[in-house]
């Protein structure tokens, strides 16, 4: 089967914007942590995902070919041409709700770049090998954070399990399929992210129950975002991470 450059490169495209979303989000807690290390270990998340958007976007400029570059997809789009997953562009909240986040996240990355690895364009896969090791840390970060809160004090597992319950009706997306991902999985080069529904929710009721919090009833869920439509959440976040470039185009470092 033959795909599209184009296709690709929205494909690569997509994968940035999780990441850059999700960095930029983190990286608001810089200074603001719970305590130094914790600081500093946000800080390190934030820039694993700033690069791995960096890399997604420099493989969607190269296949663009017109003059355009990582920063581009970045800093000069507006929000409804983003196509991140909606869960990644929420508030940060309190520190529950940030580490339950990240532990759903964690889950799903890893097991999507691990079978990321395997595909058959060479850039995505090198992409996807160096994401698996940072991924592979991050989970080991939230997951102790989801059993620490959850089984810790009753103020705690209290903000742990408000947080479990805001966040579940956001994860379905990270699994639905639509045409683009489809073509691009049955071609051996993107991931079917619907197959890796089962593994994610065993693996993350699993760890709901280890830190005593209930497992939601799923009676809603919400979507768009690969689609363009976002809360207002990413709006007032790109008017923050854009500003200088929006403000003096063309600006470089």
């Amino acid at each position: 089967m033959t795909v599209s450059k184009d296709t690709i490169k929205r494909y690569s495209i997509r994968l940035g914007d999780d990441a850059v979303v999700l960095g930029h989000r983190l990286s608001e807690w810089c200074s603001s942590g719970p305590f130094l290390e914790e600081d500093l270990a946000l800080t390190n998340v934030a820039l694993d995902f700033i690069g791995r958007a960096r890399m997604f976007y420099g493989y969607a400029a190269e296949l663009a070919d017109d003059g355009s570059t990582e920063d581009t997809y970045a800093y000069t789009r507006d929000n409804r041409e983003f196509t991140n997953l909606l869960i990644h562009e929420l508030k940060n909240g309190d520190f529950a709700f940030t580490m339950a986040r990240q532990y759903f996240i964690d889950v799903y990355s890893l097991a999507y770049m691990e079978a990321l690895q395997n595909s058959s364009d060479e850039t995505l896969a090198a992409v996807a090998d160096k994401a698996v090791k940072e991924s592979r840390y991050h989970l080991r970060r939230s997951h102790d954070w989801m059993l620490r809160l959850g089984d810790g004090t009753e103020e705690s597992r209290s903000r742990m399990q408000r947080a479990v319950d805001d966040l579940w009706g956001y994860t379905p997306e990270m699994f639905e399929m639509d045409a683009l991902e489809q073509e691009l999985a049955d071609a051996g080069i993107g991931v079917d992210a619907a197959a890796l529904r089962d593994d994610w929710e065993q693996t993350v009721h699993a760890t709901l129950v280890e830190a005593t919090l209930e497992v939601p009833e799923g009676d809603w869920a919400v979507n768009g975002g690969r689609q363009g439509m976002h809360t207002e959440a990413l709006g007032h976040m790109l008017s923050d991470m854009q500003f200088v470039q929006r403000a003096y185009p063309g600006l470089q470092w």
